[in-house]
C-alpha cells in the first residue's frame, strides 16, 4: 500500500525526533536501524523509505538538533539578549539538565559521536557550532569570550554528567555558573 507524501513526511518528523532523543539519552552508533524504527512502531525495513543510509540520518540528527538547541534560539528572539544568553546559561548550567539529556542540548551528549564521524556529519556541527558562537559574539561583543563560554558551559555539562554523586554535579556546575557569571559583567556596556 501507498502512502502519501504527508504520511512519509510525518513518519520521517517522528523518527527524527525520536532518533534524536534515543541519540542523546544512550548514544546513536550503539542503537541500530531496527531499534530506532522499533521506537517509532516500525520496522527497520521501513527506515530506507526515509533515509539512504544510519550515517544520513544522524547528519539530519545533528543539523536539527543543532538548530533546534536553546543556546542557539535563544539569540533568535527579540528583546535582551545579553539577558536571555545569561538566563540561557543559569538553565544550562542545572540539575535538571545534567538528568535529562534526551531533551537538552545535543553538543555535550553527541559530541564524541560527531567527532568519530564522516566528515558531512563534523561540518553539518561545525555550521551550527560557530552559528552559536557568532550569534553569543554579537551579544558579548567578544569573539573569544564566545568560544570559551561554550566550551565551558559544553565541558561542565559532560564532567557533571560523568559523575555518580548529585552533590558533586552540583558543584561543577555550581564552579562552571560562578566563573560564567565573573566573566560576563567584565563585557557589560
Amino acid at each position: 500500500m501507498r502512502y502519501s507524501a504527508e504520511h512519509k513526511q510525518q513518519t520521517r518528523e517522528k523518527l527524527l525526533q525520536s532518533s534524536g532523543a534515543l541519540a542523546k539519552a544512550g548514544g546513536f552508533a550503539t542503537t541500530g536501524v531496527d531499534g530506532l524504527m522499533k521506537a517509532i512502531g516500525l520496522t527497520g525495513g521501513a527506515f530506507y523509505s526515509h533515509f539512504p543510509s544510519k550515517s544520513d540520518l544522524f547528519t539530519e540528527i545533528v543539523r536539527r538538533e543543532l538548530s533546534h538547541s536553546p543556546i542557539a534560539l535563544l539569540c533568535q528572539a527579540d528583546g535582551d539578549r545579553r539577558e536571555r544568553l545569561e538566563r540561557c546559561l543559569e538553565r544550562y548550567l542545572s540539575l535538571a539538565h545534567v538528568r535529562n539529556p534526551e531533551g537538552g542540548c545535543a553538543i555535550p551528549a553527541l559530541g564524541a559521536e560527531v567527532a568519530r564521524a564522516e566528515p558531512v556529519v563534523r561540518e553539518e556541527a561545525e555550521h551550527w557550532l560557530c552559528q552559536i558562537q557568532q550569534a553569543w559574539a554579537g551579544i558579548l561583543d567578544d569573539s573569544e569570550l564566545a568560544w570559551a563560554l561554550l566550551a565551558q558551559c559544553v565541558g561542565a555539562l559532560v564532567v557533571a554528567r560523568m559523575l555518580a554523586r548529585e552533590d558533586v554535579q552540583g558543584q561543577v556546575l555550581g564552579a562552571s555558573r560562578a566563573l560564567v557569571n565573573r566573566l560576563l559583567p567584565a563585557t557589560a556596556d
